[in-house]
């Protein structure tokens, strides 16, 4: 029986698993580099989306670490395709931003951001423009 419970865990897990990695990882996805508190470096896999005259990105929480190392030192790193650009990155709290960042972020990966949406909660997502950094 436990047999028959973890092969059926397995069956669903893999293609859950599968799905999710596609959604988050096939295409249009950048690298942000930013620094921890003790100041070494951490790369993170995020979509991106130009609106405007700036690119944008979401951060899925406030509690993304990512996004905390932004609130405490605003200056990243955007690899695109494998070309570094540095930025001043400005997180946008107001509800107007994050409507719009989720509208974008729907427009640009579609059936991909849907299937994100399923799975993990954006609902206190925070809109970041980046401004180009000399």
């Amino acid at each position: 029986m436990a047999k028959r419970v973890i092969l059926a865990l397995v069956l669903v897990l893999l293609p859950f698993s599968g799905v999710t990695y596609w959604a988050l990882e096939w295409g249009g996805v950048a690298v942000v580099e930013t620094l921890r508190p003790d100041g070494s470096p951490r790369a993170t896999h995020v979509w991106y989306v130009s609106h405007g005259d700036a690119l944008w990105l979401e951060a899925g929480t406030p509690e993304n670490a990512w996004f905390q190392d932004v609130e405490r030192a605003p200056r990243l790193m955007l690899w695109i395709d494998g070309v570094p650009t540095p930025y001043r990155a400005e997180p946008v709290r107001d509800p107007s931003a994050h409507a719009t960042i989720r509208r974008l972020m729907r427009e640009s990966y579609g059936v991909r951001d849907a299937w994100v949406a399923l799975v993990f909660d954006t609902s206190r997502s925070v809109a970041v423009r980046l401004v180009p950094s000399p």
